[in-house]
């Protein structure tokens, strides 16, 4: 438990239905004004990170608003303590379903947060991009954008 609050594994729950209710207010609300929110791999069309609560907001609510996807439930969830008390690593899958099809799969992902005062001030979202751009049908663009932009 933080001083003020949410434990990060309280957070990490309430994580998990946001992206499962696709509510960028919900995800939004759980972090601090200040909060950063990194993706350190390579996504074409994402940025590298969000400054602070508006822009998660406005960046997942713009991803979330045209996405062709639902995700089901979040999976397979390993949370790995760490050192120090603020931070926890957290494994897990998307169950998704992608809805003009109909077609399931999984994209695996990895959360690093950082929690302090019951908000989250920190996320590394490492997730397979690569693979959510295949079952989407997109692979082909992504590998378009990679190669036009340089």
């Amino acid at each position: 438990m933080t001083d003020d609050g949410a434990s990060p594994r309280e957070l990490l729950a309430a994580f998990h239905r946001a992206m499962v209710d696709f509510s960028a207010d919900e995800l939004a609300d759980l972090h601090a004004e200040d909060a950063v929110y990194e993706f350190p791999l390579l996504t074409p069309g994402r940025p590298e990170r969000y400054r602070g609560r508006a822009e998660i907001r406005a960046g997942f609510g713009a991803a979330w608003a045209g996405a062709p996807v639902r995700v089901e439930e979040i999976r397979d969830v390993v949370v790995h303590e760490t050192t120090d008390p603020e931070v926890i690593v957290a494994e897990q899958r998307a169950a998704a379903v992608v809805t003009g099809t109909g077609h399931a799969f999984t994209l695996p992902f990895l959360l690093v947060l950082r929690v302090r005062a019951g908000r989250i001030v920190h996320v590394r979202d490492y997730a397979d991009a690569l693979r959510g751009a295949y079952e989407l049908g997109r692979l082909g663009a992504v590998v378009e954008a990679l190669t036009g932009s340089r």
